[in-house]
């Protein structure tokens, strides 16, 4: 067999959990002498599968598996390396902790953002729970390729891309920090976002290697964090903040989830849980609160049926509240932008490889 034709083969050879062979993920390094292929879960039963099914091909050649080398990480700046210069405002939403509504914010900012004009693109890169597709009503849509590249999807007046509709749904991704990077990096360069004013970035929470590679991939304009009244929420919310700071993105805005219940019965307000939490993270970091939303039965109803507040219930309380909080972040961009922009040149690869804010 030729090596094209060896590669044909492989194609065959379908990495488990996903949709798309070894080959088409990149991960066959060489077919001659021997067939290499890199796995990057840390599950040993996923290299024993991709092993075996390519022994089932017979293809006469031995297979070596093996782990992906660590690349150093790159350093960024506005007037640097760009992998998606046709955006010209990245949002990154974040948060200290798990369970705060960060995906339900990131997803009712971007479709409010879009009713005012703007044309919008969101980015699931929460790799490890990818809700986004769920929330849209798309988790049973597939998106077209052309070319090369994979097409955003286009749903609610927004273009969405995640990893949530390129693997089965239920699977576990157990990734090492160098391939969510490589994840995070071909969601951005790989996928035909169009000339969009904003790309809003779900992202995992925690302050991990997600947040640092997209701030060396992308000039990333502002950053909003989401929390919850509660103290250990500000907590973990204090960490995220000073994660905004350390990578040189400026901070639009704090959006407090779960401030106040609305009786649906009454339509009065409680503070159930407590409210105003935030005002002494805004002080500390010089910010401010985007927006209070409150425990609104509208809005979970509009996360499990795919139906988002924002775009369904125009006239509930938690739609209008988001609606202002895009108001005040497209000033927010405007100011940042009028001022030079966001900087991210002060992260630099120290000598472990691993990246380093000073």
């Amino acid at each position: 067999m030729s090596n094209e034709q060896i590669l044909e083969e492989l194609k065959k050879v379908i990495y488990p959990g996903f949709k798309k062979s070894i080959v088409e993920f990149g991960f066959v390094k060489s077919v001659d002498p021997d067939i290499v292929v890199e796995v990057v879960s840390a599950k040993q039963e996923v290299a024993a599968s991709v092993k075996k099914d390519i022994e089932a091909l017979n293809l006469g050649k031995n297979i070596i598996i093996q782990a992906p080398k660590v690349e150093a990480e790159k350093s960024n700046s506005r007037s640097g390396k760009n992998i998606a210069p046709q955006i010209k405002n990245f949002v990154m939403v974040s948060s200290g902790k798990g369970g705060v509504g960060k995906s339900t914010t990131t997803l009712n900012l971007a479709i409010s953002m879009a009713k005012q004009g703007k044309k919008v693109g969101l980015l699931d890169a929460d790799i490890y729970g990818p809700n986004i597709p769920r929330m849209l009503g798309c988790e049973n849509m597939q998106p077209s390729v052309v070319g090369q590249r994979l097409m955003p999807m286009q749903t609610h007046g927004i273009e969405m891309m995640s990893m949530g509709v390129l693997i089965e749904a239920g699977t576990g991704l157990m990734w090492r920090g160098s391939m969510i990077m490589k994840a995070i990096t071909q969601l951005l360069e790989e996928v035909n976002w169009s000339d969009l004013d904003v790309l809003f970035l779900d992202m995992p929470p925690g302050t991990g290697d997600a947040q640092i590679t997209l701030a060396q991939s992308v000039p990333v304009t502002a950053g909003v964090c989401v929390t919850t009244p509660q103290v250990v929420a500000l907590d973990d919310s204090a960490r995220s903040l000073d994660m905004f700071n350390k990578l040189h993105i400026p901070i639009a805005g704090i959006v407090e989830n779960m401030s106040g219940f609305i009786c649906p019965d009454c339509g009065k307000e409680y503070d159930i849980f407590g409210k105003d939490g935030a005002n002494e993270l805004t002080s500390k970091y010089k910010t401010q609160i985007l927006a209070q939303i409150p425990i609104e039965p509208a809005i979970r109803i509009g996360g499990d049926s795919g139906k988002p507040v924002s775009f369904y219930e125009p006239n509930s309380v938690s739609a209008k509240r988001y609606e202002e909080a895009t108001i005040k972040l497209w000033s927010e961009l405007e100011e940042i932008n009028k001022n030079g922009g966001a900087d991210n040149s002060a992260i630099q690869p120290d000598n472990s490889g691993k990246a380093a804010c000073h």
